[in-house]
């Protein structure tokens, strides 16, 4: 079977993972790179053995390369915009999350794959990650209603807080790094949810008026469970309790323990916000005489993928995917949902008002 042929767009970070798993694996094959700035996309080239294409423009990309698969890491606002331009050019989607800016835009988005009966996968790498299966999986034993507390603080500096700025023009934390988390507790709860109460910050003179880089949103589910997410990024951010997930049921609880309890911690670091090491299960049952019943029990999670091997994982299921003609119905509308919770989040913020 002949290779896919693949477009990057955005040569940043996570474009710069994304090309170099396409490198790795063996029914793929790199040929352009997109990006605005053509220093950052011809240092990729360079880095991937330096017989790839680059452009400055998505449209003068598809033209040339001819791709089977685009895949997007530019800033979210255009996103959407991107991925119907690359849906309608006949090309497979990669899509980092989110998947858009806006509910209508987002469903644009699926449409355009529907029509073009082409796959489109929007990176929720924790959906691909076994550390976060297992966590999903223990906590759905634990009865009803949930209670979901989870956050990624990150202390940021240098070219970090410098791409957290960019992101800051047109996503708040709560949009970027939420729709992760509130998809996994989509997954936890299996329940629909039906109130969203946020609280945001602005704490940098270095951001747009309008908008906040600190966020905590409040989420009810129909089945009673609720969850709260926080995400707050920049140099002023503290790195205790940067690291919390953490689910409790009526039989007991389930928690990652963080790579460093009680020790120094790097919030800015990329490759430890995937990281679970150990997850630590609580149970509620008491014995006659009043304590626990059972001792906690310490799950060690021995298949821990680092980030570059996820994003690899992400990409061998875009491959499967394509090959098996996977149906990826649900995965898209889990997208738009997860969005339209965040963004009533991000309105909550902005009005004061439960959404």
């Amino acid at each position: 079977m002949s290779k896919k042929r693949v477009l990057v767009a955005g040569c940043g970070r996570m474009g710069s993972s994304h090309a170099q798993a396409y490198k790795s694996i063996d029914g793929f094959e790199v040929v352009g790179l997109v990006d605005v700035r053509p220093e950052t996309s011809k240092k990729l080239a360079e880095a991937l053995g330096g017989n790839v294409a680059t452009f400055t423009d998505l449209a003068a990309g598809l033209a040339a390369a001819r791709p089977d698969v685009v895949a997007i890491a530019t800033l979210p606002d255009t996103h959407a915009a991107f991925a119907i331009q690359a849906l309608e050019a006949g090309a497979h989607v990669f899509l980092e999350k989110p998947i858009a800016t806006t509910v209508a835009d987002a469903r644009r988005v699926v449409a355009a794959a529907v029509k073009a009966k082409r796959k489109l996968l929007i990176g929720y790498g924790l959906r691909h990650h076994p550390s976060w299966k297992k966590f999903i999986e223990i906590a759905r034993t634990l009865g009803k209603p949930l209670v979901m507390r989870m956050n990624l603080n990150q202390q940021t500096k240098a070219d970090n807080w410098g791409i957290a700025k960019g992101i800051l023009k047109s996503a708040s934390p709560l949009l970027d790094c939420g729709v992760h988390y509130v998809d996994v507790m989509c997954q936890m709860t299996e329940a629909k949810p039906v109130r969203v109460s946020a609280i945001g910050a602005r704490l940098s003179d270095e951001i747009a008026p309008a908008m906040f880089n600190y966020g905590q949103l409040q989420v009810a589910f129909d089945d009673g469970s609720v969850g709260w997410y926080e995400a707050g990024w920049g140099p002023m951010m503290s790195e205790t309790a940067y690291f919390v997930k953490d689910v409790v049921g009526p039989r007991g609880c389930v928690s990652i323990v963080p790579a460093h309890p009680g020790g120094p911690s790097n919030s800015g670091d990329l490759k430890s916000h995937t990281s679970a090491q150990t997850l630590r299960v609580h149970y509620a049952e008491l014995a006659a005489d009043g304590g626990f019943a059972r001792q906690d029990e310490l799950v060690d999670l021995s298949d821990e993928p680092d980030h570059d091997a996820l994003v690899r994982r992400e990409q061998e299921f875009l491959l499967k995917a394509i090959d098996e003609d996977l149906d990826l119905t649900q995965h898209m509308e889990d997208a738009v949902n997860t969005l339209r919770i965040v963004l009533a989040a991000d309105k909550s913020v902005r009005t004061g008002k439960t959404v």
